[in-house]
């Protein structure tokens, strides 16, 4: 269970991003997405703990079907794709060391000094601990079981979403598609691979 809530927190918080997640995306070279028509999930889906389907899977089930659906590929339920669609979240600890000039300058310890003198300047160190979550959305040719595509978000994860899963994961995976090439949900060409 801790393990299904920490995948949904990954998720929530890659939404929750102050200035949203990092996004990026490739095609495989030679690759091109509109000579495949249709598309399915694999039986083992990343998101999945075991052979068990986490809530963070059927999230994740209903987006890209979205997104899918929107650009004109049908799904096939269970069914001979020509696309599998998987997902996987992920979540590091991160730590980040901020220096500055010290606003102590000339102070001295207990302040003795009084501002009559300056002393040594010094600097301020500062020890950040946050979480980092990953969202990867992978295409894949399903007959040559190829990746053909991959959609990634990245970004600094916050608390804020985890009371609404469902929408931090429609946020991200929009997000992700908007890398997408071809067509996209409005129908406007895409850019297709970026960095």
């Amino acid at each position: 269970m801790k393990k299904i809530l920490a995948l949904l927190a990954v998720t929530c918080a890659l939404a929750a991003c102050e200035s949203g997640p990092k996004i990026r995306a490739n095609t495989a070279p030679g690759a091109n997405l509109q000579s495949y028509k249709t598309y399915s999930f694999p039986a083992k889906l990343g998101t999945d703990r075991g052979d068990v389907q986490t809530p963070l899977t059927g999230y994740f089930k209903e987006a890209v079907r979205r997104e899918m659906d929107a650009r004109g590929y049908q799904f096939v339920e269970g069914g001979d794709a020509d696309l599998w669609v998987n997902f996987h979240v992920n979540a590091k600890d991160q730590t980040d060391i901020r220096s500055s000039p010290s606003m102590n300058y000339g102070v001295g310890y207990y302040g003795y000094r009084g501002g009559m003198y300056g002393g040594w300047g010094g600097t301020d160190v500062e020890t950040v601990h946050y979480k980092v979550g990953t969202a990867n959305i992978d295409v894949v040719d399903a007959r040559r079981k190829e990746l053909v595509w991959e959609g990634v978000a990245e970004g600094k994860l916050t608390d804020k979403v985890m009371k609404d899963p469902r929408g931090a994961v429609n946020l991200v995976v929009t997000e992700i598609y908007k890398q997408f090439p071809g067509a996209t949900a409005g129908g406007a060409p895409a850019t297709g691979t970026s960095g």
